[in-house]
């Protein structure tokens, strides 16, 4: 009735997916306005062109870890076997269909987006998730990444969701808001529904009191005793109609016959929904099957396949008005009548709701309903549960452990401020001396994590000393967290390096993490130098996988992003290159969406220094769709350093502001030492020397390894730039200290140009040709077309045009075709002045398409398939048919053999 806008966009919606499109949209509003209505009409309107896959939203099911994924995906799972085994084999654990180590959420993800896109292969599919606010929080995240990769499957989603809190999963997809009625509608409406005569008084006041909320109309006039129609119609609080439909669900039930309202809550308290479990609950209490009819007459009550109330205003009403001891009988009577062989994780549920106090038997069961949550990848469901077996132990001793199991998998999920007020339950109880430990070092993880507390370094540090003795493998790890966080948040860094002198030996042979801890604690507490041989062991350890004790890739995943970072430290082009792209690989393959995104930043700023700036313009862009697909926190790291070589004063200047706002990046953090190297990087592009020259100086007092090495070069060419090269001269030998040390290519060439840049004569020269020379036999080209850009500045500067114009013309062309616009307007500057106009680049047709568009085109070029290429970007087949049918229209091809010929940049 009427919506006839809103019903235009729900068929906008399917007809995008009939034209093999996809789309979705979340419809929002208050609790009967008319959500599931519109979603009606969306199955009514998509006929039999359309297969209909529906999946709601039960409160009492949220617990459960993919309950709610697996309603709606359990008509499709025949075709799970098209699936590649990482997705299939994820979906399976998840689903409790096998055994196996816990997925990644996002891989469960991709396992979905595959299986829905290989349904709709034969007939466009809409998938209906009505009351979606009460899904786990598990199918939650999966729906909303499956929606965020739709492109090309033919799949329309609409998702209905109450107003109330806001389900984060949902947030920033298309959203339409349902409001109320008109008056003419809600007239039309209610003549409809109320078929006994109104005065016309009373239906304007019910009109009124409902605010157009069509449920209102319909139920709270059904609920008013005759008179009150006949003549009056009491005033409520005209802020809470959902709770005044809810009240009068509830007086309709409190009406009924005391065997009826007993089996009203029994189906309440069971929301599955299955017919036989009712009737041998409702047999368990004595409640003969001709109780139901009363509940079906006052339209409470609906039992036909399935056990259907009303709505679900009408399920919370029973639920709620019964008193606890029926509530516990009711669940007492559904646990009696669980199949303990075919459902366990239902049984141990409904035997903690009917606990009056505490029940260890009942404690015990709900962890191990726990462990089976957290084995199916639900880390949210895990952490739920062993709250409850923590407010259910009549022990102390197993409540404090398992409300510090609990905190530990809220931290993990997400929850960090429910993970303290869990750790106050287990730190009040008697816990041994490891429990001790890891309480604290919880408790430093979650300052860290929602404040960067300055405390951060020393809590870890004692915790790492309290589990020397205990847990020596964790105590190092802890140690070198202790140190990162350190160096992460401008911390005294040394101190706690010295203080990593007294963590327990490692074990032997060492582990790739215990050798970057004592590399990182020798490099900050006896120099640079003497550093280096034990970094570059752990790094090649990192890179080869040279570990082969228990569990190893846990171990060495965590670290990859500190391994690669340090590698930048150590200037050591080869080792960056292999451990940014190790870290990417092993994401990928083992679909770690989560983690994906940082280590893309890690390779596009190694691509960036690479001089493959459009490379690393790809590798950013889908680590931010990535991130906005599973709802996480944007990294600016690499969009900032890839803004400041590109020259682009705009995007680098806001985002270094945004950071210096940040409370969480005070001044001598990482974060806030990274924007000064932007800037320094921006404005010696720019030609701004003095501004560099102040960026630069911030950024080398970082104790960051990478963040100091990278920035000493900068600071020493501003400097020379503006006119003061006397002032690099300690900042030369430093460089030059570290250049000796590492040995690398990468870094003599960068060591022999800053001596370059602070020399005169023909000692400059030298050392302009040999850091030409080592840059070029590197992997790092920008650096190496500076290199051209700063010695063909020399030349000019020394009246030799026609060398410099060579020189100047290599740095133009090289920077110009590799996008660091602001460098390469300096070379033709320069050449301007050599008297020679400098050539502008062609424009190619590979220039049209668009970062993500590239990637795949480069991935399709290598010879990979759709499928493929799909599975390492996290994208369907068909979707990425149709990217390619872009690509190809855009570069005026016609197959994927024209697409190997095309040259990318």
């Amino acid at each position: 009735m009427g919506r006839r806008a809103e019903r235009d966009t729900v068929e906008q919606l399917l007809a995008l997916a009939r034209s093999g499109r996809s789309g979705t949209l979340v419809v929002r509003g208050e609790a009967g306005i008319g959500k599931t209505a519109l979603l009606e009409h969306a199955r009514n309107a998509a006929g039999a062109a359309f297969r209909v896959e529906t999946l709601v939203g039960v409160e009492a099911e949220a617990q459960f870890a993919f309950a709610g994924l697996h309603q709606l995906c359990a008509p499709l799972l025949s075709r799970a076997d098209a699936l590649p085994a990482p997705q299939h084999s994820a979906l399976a654990v998840a689903f409790g269909q096998r055994a196996g180590a816990a997925p990644d959420r996002f891989l469960v993800g991709l396992a979905t987006l595959n299986l829905i896109a290989e349904a709709a292969e034969e007939r466009p599919i809409l998938c209906l998730v009505d009351d979606a606010q009460w899904l786990d929080e598990a199918s939650a995240q999966v729906l909303a990444f499956v929606a965020r990769r739709l492109v090309a499957e033919r799949v329309a989603m609409a998702f209905a969701v109450r107003d109330g809190p806001v389900v984060r999963a949902f947030a920033g997809l298309p959203e339409l808001r349902l409001g109320a009625l008109s008056e003419e509608e809600a007239r039309t409406l209610l003549s409809a529904g109320v078929h006994a005569p109104l005065d016309d008084g009373v239906r304007d006041r019910i009109i009124a009191e409902s605010r157009g909320n069509p449920l209102a109309l319909v139920e709270l006039p059904l609920g008013a005793p005759p008179a009150r129609l006949a003549g009056g119609f009491e005033l409520p609080d005209p802020a809470s109609v959902p709770h005044r439909v809810e009240e009068s669900f509830r007086r309709r039930s409190s009406g009924l016959p005391p065997a009826t309202q007993q089996l009203l809550l029994v189906a309440a308290a069971e929301p599955t929904g299955e017919v036989a479990l009712l009737w041998r609950a409702a047999a368990h209490l004595g409640i003969a099957a001709d109780a139901a009819a009363p509940a079906e007459a006052a339209g409470l009550l609906e039992i036909d396949s399935r056990v259907r109330f009303r709505h679900p205003l009408a399920r919370s009403a029973v639920y709620g008005v019964a008193s606890p001891a029926d509530r516990r009988r009711a669940h007492r009577a559904l646990a009696s009548a669980t199949d303990p062989s075919r459902d366990p994780d239902r049984l141990a549920w409904h035997r903690a709701r009917a606990v009056l106090g505490v029940d260890e038997e009942v404690a015990g069961e709900v962890e191990r309903l726990a462990t089976r949550a957290r084995d199916r990848g639900g880390l949210a469901a895990a952490a739920a549960f062993l709250q409850e077996a923590a407010e259910l132990s009549s022990e102390p001793v197993q409540r404090a452990r398992r409300a510090l199991e609990a905190a530990e998998a809220k931290h993990r999920a997400g929850a960090s401020e429910a993970a303290l007020s869990l750790l106050g339950v287990a730190a009040a109880g008697p816990l041994d001396v490891s429990e001790r430990a890891r309480v604290e070092l919880l408790r430093a993880h979650v300052a860290f994590h929602l404040r960067r507390d300055p405390e951060v370094p020393g809590m870890l540090l004692h915790a790492a000393r309290m589990l020397a003795p205990l847990e020596p493998a964790l105590s190092r790890e802890t140690h070198l967290h202790a140190l990162d966080a350190a160096i992460l948040n401008g911390g005294d860094a040394v101190g706690i390096a010295e203080a990593v002198r007294t963590a327990p030996a490692s074990e032997s042979p060492a582990r790739p993490v215990d050798l970057l801890l004592d590399g990182l604690a020798t490099a900050l507490t006896q120099g640079y130098a003497s550093g280096v041989p034990q970094l570059r062991h752990a790094l090649e350890a990192f890179r080869d996988g040279a570990y082969t004790g228990p569990e190893p890739d846990r171990h060495d995943d965590a670290w990859l992003w500190l391994a690669g970072r340090t590698a930048v430290g150590l200037l050591d082009d080869e080792l960056v290159h292999a451990l940014a792209t190790r870290n990417v690989q092993r994401a990928r393959t083992a679909g770690a969406l989560a983690t994906l995104p940082t280590a893309l930043n890690l390779l596009s700023i190694t691509s960036v220094l690479m001089g493959r700036l459009g490379r690393a313009t790809e590798l950013a862009a889908e680590a931010a769709t990535i991130t906005q697909a599973t709802g996480g926190v944007q990294l600016p790291h690499a969009q900032v350093i890839l803004g400041a070589w590109r020259g682009d004063e705009a995007a680098t200047t806001a985002l270094t502001a945004s950071t210096a706002q940040d409370s969480t990046h005070p001044d001598g953090s990482t974060d806030a030492a990274q924007a000064q190297y932007a800037l320094a990087v921006l404005h010696n592009g720019l030609g701004n020397y003095p501004a560099a020259q102040e960026a630069a100086t911030s950024a080398c007092r970082s104790p960051e390894l990478a963040l100091r090495s990278s920035s000493i070069p900068e600071y020493v060419e501003a400097c020379a730039r503006a006119g003061t090269p006397e002032l690099a001269a300690s900042a030369v030998d430093q460089l030059g200290s570290r250049a000796e040390a590492s040995g690398t290519r990468w870094a003599l060439g960068t060591a022999a140009c800053a001596r370059a840049l602070t020399s005169t004569g023909p000692r400059a020269e030298d050392l302009y040709l040999e850091a030409i020379e080592h840059l070029e036999s590197s992997l790092m080209g920008a650096y190496t077309a500076r290199a051209h850009l700063v010695y063909g500045e020399w030349l000019r500067r020394e009246g030799r045009r026609k060398d410099a114009r060579e020189q100047l013309r290599t740095a133009h062309g090289s920077l110009s075709a590799m996008g660091a616009e602001a460098f390469a307007a300096r070379a033709a500057r320069e050449l301007q002045a050599t008297g020679e106009h400098p050539r502008k680049r062609s424009v190619q047709p590979a220039d049209t398409l668009t970062p993500h568009e590239l990637h795949i085109a480069r991935l399709v070029a290598t010879g990979a398939t759709s499928r493929e290429v799909g599975a390492q970007l996290f994208l369907s087949p068909r979707t990425i048919e149709a990217h390619l049918r872009s690509i190809f229209a855009k570069l005026g091809i016609t197959s994927r053999r024209q697409l190997r010929e095309v040259s990318l940049p």
